[in-house]
């Protein structure tokens, strides 16, 4: 597996941890992101994600900023991305199974580490269900 990350000056520390668990389960990542505090602009770091989604180099991306708004936002301006911003676990859950979405974006000030760590790991181990949810996300892209 092959998983594309950004995140801006609000997402490093929530990124660096995701890496890690990333990298100990073997799967190889793609990091986007900056690396450090001082303020820049997410959607310099998360386009490259979508992108990376949308060319079919990974499996997944996930993009990480202070309200998860504006890297939702941004990606989701990209043909074939699905992006979801998920504020906990159950969401992430029906994201990914009712949604197949391929970007996961988190909230970092407003969810914890660990939190954000559970929700990556549920977004990876979750399938999407198909059938009639199928249909609906035929539906989501605009012409």
């Amino acid at each position: 597996m092959k998983i594309s990350i950004g995140n801006d000056h609000a997402g490093t520390e929530y990124k660096l941890a995701i890496v890690g668990l990333l990298k100990s389960k073997g799967i190889d990542v793609i990091n986007h992101g900056t690396d450090g505090s001082d303020s820049v602009d997410y959607p310099d770091f998360v386009h490259p994600v979508a992108s990376d989604v949308e060319e079919g180099k990974v499996d997944f991306g996930i993009v990480i900023c202070g309200s998860g708004n504006g890297a939702s936002m941004t990606i989701n301006k990209h043909a074939m991305v699905r992006g979801a911003l998920c504020w906990n676990k159950e969401i992430t859950y029906l994201a990914r199974e009712h949604n197949d979405a391929n970007i996961l974006s988190l909230p970092a000030r407003f969810i914890a580490l660990p939190q954000a760590l559970e929700m990556v790991e549920t977004f990876l181990n979750t399938d999407f269900a198909g059938g009639r949810h199928e249909r609906r996300i035929e539906k989501i892209p605009c012409a």
